[in-house]
């Protein structure tokens, strides 16, 4: 049996997941939380194979949460399952422990067959996005502007690109206004831009932003 625990901050797309791994008889949802604090709270009180988890969630983002299961000894295998693309956030959440990226445009099939290749030890991410990580890791995506950005600086990068005002992005991620300004004021720094333009320029040119973005 796979004991799965879910993080997501709709309670709505939560027990849309559970209705869908409810129909798989080697697949047991033992538990689930609505933000990373409440998540970590309950996942060391808990046997649990593998957390399925947001990116973007009010006040600690899942990014923050892999880095903090990272420290764990006995820590359960992350499936990351996300509206963003793989482009943006695939090869940072491997980096950071994570056992797959799926979107959740993906099909309920490849969610199911992802849990159980994670549960047998393996890592899954799509063919495509496979071909694009092998591919920019022999372009040495270090040398890549987007790349030097720390991980909440590169979330705040994207949202600036998807043409976000600072107050929306602070609200949305719980801080103030001038925390968010400073962190623009080091993005523009480290990847020697100007304008919040260049930055929409820029995360076009790499295909980094959402199709309606």
């Amino acid at each position: 049996m796979i004991k799965v625990f879910i993080v997501d901050d709709h309670k709505l797309f939560r027990e849309g997941l559970k209705q869908i791994l409810k129909e798989e008889s080697d697949i047991l949802v033992v538990g689930e939380a609505g933000s990373g604090h409440e998540a970590l709270n309950k996942i060391l009180n808990l046997d649990i194979d593998i957390i399925i988890m947001d990116i973007s969630m009010p006040g600690q983002s899942g990014i923050e949460v892999l880095k903090q299961l990272h420290a764990l000894k006995c820590k359960p295998s992350v499936l990351v399952l996300s509206m963003y693309p793989e482009e943006q956030y695939a090869l940072r959440t491997i980096k950071l422990g994570a056992s797959g990226y799926i979107t959740k445009a993906s099909a309920p099939e490849e969610l199911i067959i992802a849990l159980r290749k994670i549960a047998n030890g393996g890592t899954y991410i799509s063919h495509t996005i496979a071909e694009k990580l092998l591919f920019s890791l022999k372009e040495n995506p270090e040398e890549q502007p987007h790349n030097k950005l720390s991980d909440r600086e590169y979330q705040i990068f994207l949202s600036i690109a998807s043409g976000k005002k600072i107050t929306q992005i602070a609200d949305e991620l719980c801080l103030s206004v001038k925390t968010v300004s400073t962190y623009r004021m080091r993005i523009l720094e480290k990847m020697n831009m100007k304008t919040n333009a260049d930055l929409i320029h820029y995360a076009l040119k790499h295909n980094l932003l959402l199709p309606n973005d």
